[in-house]
């Protein structure tokens, strides 16, 4: 992994659709993302197609994990990534783990653990979620994620209950 300079940090972001094409959604939220002034893409994980959360009446999920170096602080890298959403089509209704077009979430932000009323990182559901898990590793194999532990221990102990790689 490349480190970041002196005052860039490196975060990695969880894509995941399930509506409207959702490998295309993750493909052209890619896009966007690079996009972002101050944001450079690192790298990508491979799409892994995983169960639904929550609701078992929506169909399967398409994620990704994608790692940039960033100038934005945590705040505003989340401001851009809602408009990215919102632009791909995201309503936020209230209903946690619905179907979606696009979710993007800062899973981590350089070795910062954030505890605000919009942004929790590491993200809450970080070590137990292998549609998580599986595509950081891949491209961040000898992570440390702040609070939790290796990435490589919390694989262990995280099944692939219905994660499937795509090619």
């Amino acid at each position: 992994m490349i480190p970041p300079t002196s005052d860039t940090t490196i975060a990695y972001l969880g894509l995941g659709s399930n509506l409207a094409e959702p490998v295309e959604q993750i493909k052209s939220a890619r896009r966007a993302i690079a996009l972002i002034p101050g944001v450079k893409e690192i790298a990508c994980s491979s799409l892994y197609r995983s169960l639904p959360m929550g609701p078992q009446d929506q169909p399967d999920y398409i994620n990704a994990v994608m790692a940039v170096e960033t100038g934005l602080s945590p705040q505003d890298l989340l401001k851009s990534l809602q408009k990215i959403e919102k632009a791909h089509g995201r309503e936020r209704k209230g209903q946690r783990w619905g179907a979606r077009t696009l979710d993007v979430d800062i899973l981590l932000y350089g070795e910062q653990v954030i505890d605000l009323p919009d942004l929790i990182v590491p993200h809450s559901g970080i070590a137990e979620r292998s549609f998580v898990l599986h595509p950081l590793s891949e491209i961040a194999p000898h992570l440390t994620i702040p609070g939790k532990g290796d990435i490589a221990d919390l694989l262990a102990k995280c099944p692939l209950v219905g994660l499937q790689r795509l090619d």
